[in-house]
């Protein structure tokens, strides 16, 4: 009996040790039971459990958390993907943002040096996401990230990437790389001096100080080494550039534009493509798309490799642009904006001329996917039908006039 006795308060201490408990499997409600958020957060523990997350660790995460309604407000208006580029860009590369990156680059010498030797990531670029994401750690975001997670994952359009980062982020916690406190970012959940996401960080952060801390929270050298590595492992070319501005030739066929169509730049060339300001590519071998941001009244773009990494950051055409060309900027003091402007009067849809726009390219038969708002290649690549079945230029721009032609009957 006495063998038996100590057996069962051993398994009490350890229970009590590693969070467990051999009497419950369910944590205590982080909301009350009546509380459809609190049954839903009690509903994720299961999950969170098989991650590795202790139940004390859970209750403290979840602790007085609520749904944040500001959340799904913001995810309903991105920057990226519903301002005019030419504003977005006025803005994300502003004389300001240029100024104090290159102070960045002066201060953080050693520093940049040490990683660009390290992940062969070019510092500028480094520099350049750091001035997008957070204007150089000025600003990282007040959001409690696990309020904001649990908030996508319970309700909205976004549930699934909600619960994804959630259960990322209580890991996180667990690991005890930050306490919930300070884990602080955005509504999306994105953290630190470089704004990562949980399964972002959980594959790409660094120790590069050698704490043994992944802190992107509060060590610079942490948050741009883990930048580094992140654009590295998504196959950064080392001593590349993102892509260059173009001029196109008179008649150019726009169905040969977007990511999917590679050429190498010697064959742009031969199709009469060639670099704006009169420069010349230094690799004509390297492989690019030619992309048209806003239509074909707008820049045009060669885009390579590199571009393609930024996009794992951050996939939106606008923002890539925007980290590219400020990495340009703040590297050389004589560089200038794009050579031809941008087609102000071609103003990009609202979100309810998007819905209106993918309704009527379905209602003419062509195949926009989803009817969803969102301009993404299933769209595109409907406009391009429909431009051309109606004599227009096919750019694939879902512009105003393509909706009023749609409008009209075309």
């Amino acid at each position: 009996m006495a063998s038996l006795q100590r057996a069962f308060f051993l398994l009490i201490a350890f229970a009590a040790f590693s969070g467990l408990s051999p009497v419950s499997p369910e944590p205590a409600p982080a909301q009350a039971a009546s509380d459809p958020f609190g049954r839903w957060v009690n509903g994720v523990w299961p999950e969170a459990r098989k991650k590795g997350v202790s139940r004390k660790m859970f209750a403290r995460a979840f602790k007085g958390v609520s749904p944040d309604p500001e959340v799904l407000k913001l995810a309903e208006h991105q920057p990226e993907f519903v301002r005019p580029i030419w504003k977005y860009l006025e803005s994300a590369v502003s004389k300001k943002r240029i100024a104090n990156g290159r102070k960045m680059a002066r201060k953080h010498r050693a520093l940049l040096g040490r990683i660009e030797a390290r992940y062969g990531v070019d510092r500028y670029t480094i520099l350049a996401i750091w001035g997008m994401e957070t204007n150089y750690g000025s600003f990282r975001g007040n959001k409690y990230v696990i309020r904001s997670l649990a908030t996508l994952a319970f309700q909205g359009e976004r549930r699934k990437f909600g619960r994804s980062q959630l259960l990322a982020a209580l890991k996180i916690l667990q690991n005890g790389d930050i306490t919930p406190k300070k884990m602080t970012g955005s509504w999306a959940g994105a953290m630190g001096h470089t704004q990562f996401i949980p399964t972002t960080y959980a594959a790409n952060a660094v120790d590069f100080t050698g704490d043994g801390r992944r802190d992107i929270w509060g060590s610079i050298p942490d948050a741009l080494a883990s930048t580094a590595n992140y654009l590295k492992v998504s196959k950064w070319r080392t001593g590349e550039t993102w892509g260059y501005e173009v001029d196109l030739p008179k008649g150019f066929d726009y169905a040969l534009t977007g990511r999917k169509r590679v050429k190498t730049l010697a064959q742009w060339l031969a199709l009469g493509l060639k670099r704006a300001k009169g420069k010349k590519f230094p690799r004509p071998d390297d492989r690019a798309s030619i992309i048209l941001p806003a239509g074909a009244q707008g820049p045009a773009f060669a885009i390579i490799g590199n571009f393609r990494s930024i996009l794992r950051y951050n996939n939106a055409t606008s923002y890539a642009l925007a980290v590219g060309h400020l990495a340009d900027r703040i590297r050389d003091a004589n560089a200038t904006g794009f050579a031809k402007p941008w087609p102000v009067k071609y103003l990009p849809l609202a979100r309810s001329q998007r819905f209106e726009l993918q309704r009527l390219l379905v209602e003419r038969g062509f195949r926009p996917g989803k009817v969803d708002g969102i301009l993404g290649s299933g769209t595109r690549a409907a406009v391009r039908a429909f431009q051309k079945a109606n004599g227009m230029a096919v750019d694939g721009y879902p512009s105003t006039v393509v909706l009023k032609r749609l409008q009209s009957g075309g």
